[in-house]
């Protein structure tokens, strides 16, 4: 298996820098795809409590030869659960789900401003992280004015920001801000999901033909030598294999100059950090 790189997290822990995202895969089949996913090699395992296969995340873990001080497991909280109290029983509830004693990383999911109680959730968890149930603390989908918000009433930054990111959505207008603030930046939907059609673009196989890859792993590669955490997933454990399959290649300028240029204002898929109808 090849060793890939991780990225310093401003706690002083560190995440691997390519990780396997679960979303959408059923309960039942999470044992088997996240278990072939660890063989594969990936260290790094992305879940929530909205994805409500944590248990079969769980199972993967336990069955696995990989130990699990050499896993990192994320999950997140649903907007439910949001409050103090409700954070912190809700973070055990994960916990048990998982059969775990503690996660690596746990995400406030979305801020979900309307019912204002996402500073109240960032100090449960602030308390969690010091209680060890929790290594690094971060949040999802939060823009700069909630990410100020729970910095100025905590003094507690988030190690990492979960966003949507991709060649269709680059989010450049944001990203000064986490650098300034040492916030590094985990990117969900990398392959920009059905309606960017990236996976289609002549442009990405183009480049791919080149180096003789696939378009997801050009875009995934994109990722990569921009220092940024990339979260694929796929539900087959043949495509999740060959998401891995990334680290012998390397992008020249030009390529990423055209990648970087197929960024575009209508290119997010899913939601925006304040719409009432976030998900999970």
């Amino acid at each position: 298996m090849t060793d890939q790189p991780t990225i310093p997290l401003n706690d002083g822990n560190a995440v691997p820098q390519l990780g396997f995202g679960v979303w959408r895969l059923d309960a039942d089949d999470a044992p088997h795809v996240v278990g072939a996913a660890i063989e594969a090699g990936y260290r790094h395992i992305d879940t929530a409590q909205g994805y409500e296969n944590e248990a079969g995340v769980g199972k993967a873990i336990r069955q696995s030869a990989v130990g699990r001080d050499r896993l990192f497991i994320t999950s997140k909280l649903r907007n439910s659960h949001q409050g103090y109290d409700k954070a912190l029983h809700s973070l055990d509830e994960s916990l048990e789900r998982l059969k775990l004693d503690y996660l690596d990383l746990f995400l406030i999911h979305w801020p979900a401003p309307a019912h204002d109680l996402y500073a109240q959730t960032w100090k449960a968890l602030v308390e969690a992280q010091k209680a060890g149930k929790v290594k690094s603390i971060g949040v999802s989908n939060f823009l700069p004015e909630h990410l100020s918000r729970i910095i100025d009433e905590t003094g507690v930054v988030p190690a990492v920001n979960q966003l949507e990111l991709h060649p269709a959505w680059q989010q450049r207008d944001i990203r000064e801000f986490h650098r300034d603030n040492d916030i590094q930046i985990e990117c969900y939907s990398p392959l920009g999901g059905k309606e960017s059609k990236l996976l289609d673009n002549p442009v990405i196989g183009e480049i791919g033909h080149k180096h003789g890859k696939s378009p997801a792993q050009v875009m995934i590669r994109w990722h990569l030598q921009q220092n940024l955490i990339v979260l694929p997933k796929s539900s087959k454990p043949e495509r999740a294999k060959d998401n891995f399959d990334v680290w012998d290649f390397t992008l020249a300028a030009d390529d990423v100059a055209k990648l970087d240029a197929l960024d575009r204002p209508d290119g997010k898929t899913l939601p925006q950090p304040n719409d009432n109808n976030q998900m999970f």
